[in-house]
């Protein structure tokens, strides 16, 4: 289906971002990856699907590295088609203990760097007629949690985000839309659930439970792979005149 587009997946070393990565270059894209995780191992996994795969590793905190990565894209891959801003951190505490540098960092990689990526992309996009912009939003985008302040409101900036932009190019062959999932096991999350194994003297298994438990109705982990299908379907021409969406993968979480 993507044959001949080029995707640009930011956050793309592990986890959701290396997902879609895999997913993308199995329906024929080309790929960028980016991150800080175990690159050599991301970029065999991708390889072993698009030879071609290249990596940039673009400080996301980093406005002139970000618009630096979409210019490489565009040189070594021939475009920027599809931008997917997936990078992110995370840390919890409560807002009156919360470290202000844990703030500014948040904030620079969950949301400011998607508005680089998007600034650098658009104009290419525009001029090809053709674009997909999918911004990793979360759950708390759409709904907040205690004691993650920064990063609730940094999803919720990127779904608003998401819409702004949406609108500015509603005439235009680039779609803007955002995804929203609820608990992915993906590295960040087992974090938590290690910690609350060991807080609650539980097994793992059992503080996935509990965790899941809380918010999360199906009492099942979204899959990386089902966002990225997701992802592609958002890519189609089936999904041509979706625009402005934060579309919640979260078994049922804001449901209730």
């Amino acid at each position: 289906m993507l044959k001949g587009k080029t995707a640009l997946v930011t956050g793309s070393t592990s986890g959701i971002g290396l997902g879609m990565a895999l997913t993308l270059a199995r329906q024929g894209a080309r790929l960028m990856l980016n991150g800080f995780g175990d690159v050599d191992a991301a970029l065999a996994q991708v390889r072993a699907v698009d030879p071609g795969a290249v990596y940039h590793g673009a400080d996301m905190s980093k406005p002139e590295q970000i618009a630096e990565m979409v210019k490489s894209c565009e040189s070594q891959l021939g475009s920027c088609d599809i931008l997917i801003n997936n990078a992110g951190i995370q840390h919890v505490a409560p807002l009156d203990e919360f470290p202000v540098e844990r703030w500014d960092a948040i904030i620079a990689i969950n949301l400011s760097s998607a508005f680089h990526a998007m600034r650098a992309a658009l104009p290419g996009m525009k001029a090809r007629g053709w674009g997909r912009i999918l911004n990793i939003a979360s759950v708390h985008g759409l709904v907040a949690s205690a004691n993650k302040s920064a990063y609730v409101a940094a999803k919720h900036g990127i779904v608003g985000l998401t819409k702004a932009a949406a609108l500015e190019n509603a005439t235009s062959g680039v779609t803007i839309n955002a995804i929203c999932p609820g608990w992915v096991l993906t590295p960040l999350v087992q974090k938590q659930v290690d910690a609350r194994a060991a807080a609650d003297g539980v097994s793992n298994d059992e503080a996935k439970r509990r965790l899941l438990a809380e918010k999360q109705p199906s009492l099942q982990f979204t899959t990386p792979e089902e966002l990225a299908e997701l992802a592609v379907f958002l890519c189609s021409p089936a999904a041509g005149n979706i625009r402005g969406v934060a579309w919640a993968v979260d078994g049922g979480w804001t449901a209730q």
